[in-house]
């Protein structure tokens, strides 16, 4: 067999040379391109580097991503209704040819009209409720997994966080459709408490407040555990032996170190479970009552039945203020803990 003068594992050749040389050869042709030669000559001049680029694409995701559509639809929220696509009228009009003639057109009656509508008061209330309890919910439960997975042995910890986020791997509509098939009068939980024997006839589980708030902490789960984990897993167990040592009982010392010193993962895991749940369309139209009144199936009527944008968007604004605020106020809190700790 004739060798190829060049050990084994180093990659394909190409024309008699590594492959990393015929990459690294592209790239000075791609980069002496005029269009990359003038980027080039232009963040020199103006003094912008590598770094600064790399930090910026977080800025730019954002921009994009957040900023832009956040803009959008305040500039929605504040115009009329109109019968036209899109369903409003443009915040700036020309009136006529002249400067003088553009017209703005402002209507804040779309935010004063939440506060008279009573639907919409009682959609946020419910859904800031259903989104509370699903919180707690979630919270009772995924404390003592995240401490259980955080003192497991390290060769154990792999595979039960893996078990954790095992339910992103499969579609959000399957894992909601899978409780269907699960709750349903002839479902398999019921199937399975009849022959037990703990039940005679099937017990009304889908599509009631139950289902509900069971489709949210399962899905939402992995959220609250995953932040937890993360602060109990680099706490200092020495805390904890040496308040054995003094005398404190295990009760007792959870309740004074462990609890107070993971208090950022606890914030940090109701903030990530909070604020989807209260704007959540999919699982309480799937397992939730009819009539139940959440704030996410408010913005679809709006947007796509009575197609009235301007109102929707105002609601869209005012869920966003409601969910912005204890953000704030968080990491407000946060920064002055950290500095009165420096």
């Amino acid at each position: 067999m004739k060798s190829t003068g060049r050990p084994a594992g180093s990659g394909p050749a190409v024309a008699g040379r590594p492959a990393g040389a015929a990459v690294r050869r592209t790239l000075r042709t791609l980069a002496g391109l005029p269009p990359c030669r003038w980027a080039q000559a232009r963040l020199a001049r103006s003094g912008v580097g590598g770094r600064t680029m790399v930090i910026a694409v977080p800025y730019l995701w954002l921009l994009l991503f957040f900023l832009v559509p956040f803009v959008i639809v305040l500039k929605i929220s504040f115009s009329e209704t109109q019968i036209a696509m899109p369903p409003y009228q443009p915040l700036l009009e020309w009136a006529g040819e002249r400067l003088s003639d553009l017209r703005l057109n402002v209507n804040p009656g779309n935010f004063l009209y939440l506060f008279e509508d009573s639907l919409y008061l009682l959609a946020f209330v419910n859904s800031l409720q259903v989104a509370a309890v699903s919180t707690m919910a979630a919270l009772l439960i995924g404390y003592p997994l995240a401490y259980a997975i955080a003192r497991a042995d390290a060769r154990w910890r792999g595979i039960l966080l893996m078990l954790v986020i095992l339910p992103f791997w499969t579609s959000f509509l399957l894992r909601v459709y899978a409780w269907i098939g699960i709750l349903k009068n002839n479902g398999l939980l019921n199937n399975l408490l009849i022959w037990l024997g703990v039940i005679d006839r099937p017990i009304v589980m889908l599509q009631t407040d139950f289902a509900t708030y069971l489709g949210i902490v399962y899905c939402y789960l992995p959220f609250m555990v995953m932040p937890l984990y993360a602060n109990l897993e680099k706490m200092d167990l020495t805390l904890l032996e040496a308040a054995e040592d003094l005398g404190c009982r295990p009760l007792r010392a959870f309740a004074s170190i462990t609890l107070p010193l993971s208090l950022p993962g606890i914030v940090a895991g109701c903030m990530l479970v909070f604020i989807p749940a209260v704007g959540e369309y999919v699982i309480p139209a799937l397992l939730g009552p009819a009539d139940s009144l959440m704030i996410g199936k408010v913005l679809w009527t709006e947007f796509f039945n009575n197609r009235d944008w301007p109102v929707a968007s105002a609601v869209a604004i005012a869920l966003l203020l409601i969910l912005v605020a204890p953000i704030m106020y968080f990491q407000r809190v946060q920064g002055r803990q950290a500095g009165a700790d420096a």
